[in-house]
């Protein structure tokens, strides 16, 4: 079966992203899990604000709901569509305009003391050079929050034996071809925990702690089985990896 997307058909994946109609915005649940986990992470504040960069920000529903959380640290959102930067701007106090690759992003060496890199890998062409500067921007020791959909979430393996396409894999930009859901959001990549595990590693961080989160599209009936599965990262539907810059 084949459904149509909300988003018109774009001209090119930069014209996808800028489309208003394209969701820039994951669960406010695993944004609140991530904030929990980064400000446990960095301790309070104190005499010592540190600098946090939210890159792929989208509309900043993500930091606004990381704000609380962490109390005297500084949040500075980072996107390179101008439609999310200006409803960005609604929600945080700093965003500012850069990319992780033609050029890299607006900010110098040894910058930033942590980065949230919320729901933006699976988007990538080029993961590996996205990394390379997250880790430039990241002083030694820094903080590098990730969280992306996991490909072998409980529900994609039972898919994938039933011969159905997996939850958050895509084929198309222009519509839903061979899996559940009616949103096209752009996925370009997608990881188990094992191979997240490697590809941070290889990138040139430590990671810390891999931890799993629900995914809000799972149908009600289902979700406190997700739940379930959040003790056990490689099974959950969301991915949530803290790493730390060697």
């Amino acid at each position: 079966m084949t459904t149509t997307a909300t988003p018109p058909p774009p001209k090119d994946l930069r014209a996808f992203y800028e489309n208003p109609a394209v969701p820039v915005a994951s669960g406010t649940p695993r944004s609140r899990r991530q904030a929990r986990m980064l400000a446990a992470a960095l301790g309070p504040a104190g005499d010592r604000p540190r600098t946090i960069l939210d890159i792929g920000c989208g509309d900043g529903t993500a930091a606004a709901t990381a704000a609380p959380l962490l109390p005297g640290h500084r949040i500075i959102g980072v996107d390179w569509s101008q439609d999310a930067l200006r409803r960005a701007r609604t929600r945080i106090p700093y965003a500012v305009r850069g990319e992780l690759t033609d050029g890299g992003l607006p900010l110098r060496a040894g910058s930033a003391d942590a980065v949230l890199f919320s729901e933006v890998v699976e988007h990538l062409v080029d993961p590996d050079a996205a990394l390379d500067e997250i880790r430039r921007v990241l002083r030694p020791g820094g903080h590098l929050m990730l969280s992306t959909p996991n490909l072998a979430a409980w529900y994609n393996r039972a898919l994938l034996l039933a011969g159905v396409q997996p939850v958050f894999s895509e084929v198309s930009l222009r519509g839903i071809h061979g899996r559940p859901g009616k949103e096209v959001v752009g996925h370009l990549r997608l990881y188990t925990a094992r191979a997240l595990r490697e590809f941070v590693a290889a990138s040139g961080f430590e990671v810390v702690r891999l931890a799993g989160a629900p995914f809000h599209g799972v149908p009600r009936p289902l979700r406190p089985i997700d739940k379930l599965a959040c003790a056990r990262p490689s099974l959950a539907s969301i991915l949530l990896l803290h790493a730390r810059r060697t």
